[in-house]
């Protein structure tokens, strides 16, 4: 299991509460997609927190999302697919809300239980 520091897990941890916060205020109230792409990062974002250090993940991620070979570790698959995602509801126009909401929905569901297993004590 990973241990993940106290300084980690408390932004892992907001920035999981926020994003599923912020996708249920734009379920309610707008379809905004910069809000929807917002809320998945911070779900991202708190990945990368409850995994280590985000800025050196994100390089990692990047780096192989650019690429076109196939991704054998199973973590660094699933960051990848997250990255890809979010960079096609990036893409998406204005008018494909409900489409940016439900792929949000998943890169959040997705981001709560790894950080929950992450940053769970036993």
């Amino acid at each position: 299991m990973v241990m993940v520091d106290d300084y980690r897990k408390g932004w892992a941890l907001r920035y999981i509460r926020e994003a599923t916060d912020q996708l249920k205020t734009c379920q309610q109230a707008s379809n905004s997609l910069n809000l929807i792409v917002d809320a998945a990062r911070k779900a991202q974002a708190a990945i990368y927190f409850s995994l280590g250090d985000p800025s050196s993940i994100e390089s990692i991620v990047n780096e192989v999302s650019d690429g076109t070979k196939t991704v054998e570790n199973p973590v660094l698959r699933c960051l990848v697919e997250i990255e890809r995602t979010l960079q096609r509801i990036e893409s998406l126009p204005a008018s494909a809300g409900e489409e940016a909401l439900k792929e949000a929905d998943e890169i959040i569901r997705v981001a709560s239980g790894i950080v929950d297993l992450l940053t769970s004590k036993d």
